[in-house]
């Protein structure tokens, strides 16, 4: 396996997430580089996963050219060597690199669930909603919607976000735009979930974010339906009433359940069959998606 690229080191202003080294290009672009990082419960482990970072981001890629009729993106260019300040540093930026546009981000993570999973289900058991939408009783845990819901979130700093109704997120951003994102929302996640049923995936749940440029359009950024920011489960193997296997980092999450931590930095180094494992499956999730070998 690659070395994983637990961090990047470029001349230029950058502020770190938990996977993303965000530079400032100029007053209008951004250079977004994915790491290898991963994080569960909110704490970055020690070690990457090798080539996340390109998955991740080929996937994102991916999607975006899939839904680009339903709503524009922030991506300008995934080829870095197009700037010429880039260009020492292409070797570590390949793949993992986009550079894109400036837009202010929208103070929402727009969440949609079409199964019920996580704190959907927790929610769901304490009063029989998700986010102020009522669900039918007695559905079980990770069962399959009547319909996908659109189920949004408060943007934190740190820490786990904040489910919110559609009243809350109008008061935050106003009820046109709240309606807006709503309904595009839903569309680019039924599209999604169609197209990745026919691969054998089922998405059960994603998050979108979009920001405002400076003109007023809205742009659908950051990343794209990848198993970091969705829930991907294998349709072969789906059953309502538990816990799904998964394409996701769920699998690192059930890993260090095993452990005696507290959940509290610094997190655990993660054995080398964990990383080649979780590697496997943020592979098999592309190649199932794209049609494409990942090289």
């Amino acid at each position: 396996m690659n070395t994983p690229v637990m961090k990047t080191e470029l001349p230029l202003p950058v502020r770190r997430g938990k996977v993303r080294d965000v530079y400032e290009l100029d007053d209008e672009r951004l250079l977004l580089v994915a790491t290898d990082r991963i994080s569960a419960f909110d704490v970055i482990m020690p070690n990457g996963i090798p080539d996340k970072g390109v998955l991740l981001t080929q996937i994102s890629l991916f999607w975006f050219r899939q839904l680009d009729g339903l709503v524009p993106n922030h991506i300008l260019t995934d080829d870095v060597t197009t700037e010429a300040s880039l260009r020492p540093y292409a070797a570590q930026l390949a793949g993992r690199s986009v550079i894109c546009r400036k837009a202010p981000t929208i103070p929402i993570e727009c969440v949609v669930r079409g199964y019920l999973a996580g704190s959907g289900w927790k929610e769901y058991q304490g009063n029989g909603a998700v986010c102020g939408v009522k669900l039918p009783a007695g559905l079980r845990q990770c069962a399959k919607l009547p319909q996908p819901i659109f189920t949004p979130a408060t943007k934190a700093e740190s820490g786990h976000d904040l489910n919110i109704d559609i009243e809350r997120t109008a008061s935050i951003i106003g009820k046109q735009r709240a309606l807006e994102l709503r309904k595009l929302s839903l569309e680019l996640y039924t599209q999604a979930a169609d197209y990745a049923a026919e691969r054998g995936i089922i998405i059960a749940d994603t998050k979108f974010e979009f920001g405002v440029t400076a003109e007023g359009e809205l742009l659908w950024i950051d990343e794209a339906l990848t198993p970091d920011s969705s829930r991907f489960w294998p349709a072969k193997s789906y059953q309502s009433g538990r816990d799904q296997e998964s394409f996701d980092k769920q699998y690192v999450r059930n890993y260090l359940e095993t452990l005696d931590w507290n959940k509290t930095p610094p997190g655990p180094t993660l054995p080398p069959e964990v990383m080649q494992n979780t590697r496997a499956k943020y592979v098999e999730a592309f190649e199932r998606l794209t049609g494409r070998k990942f090289e």
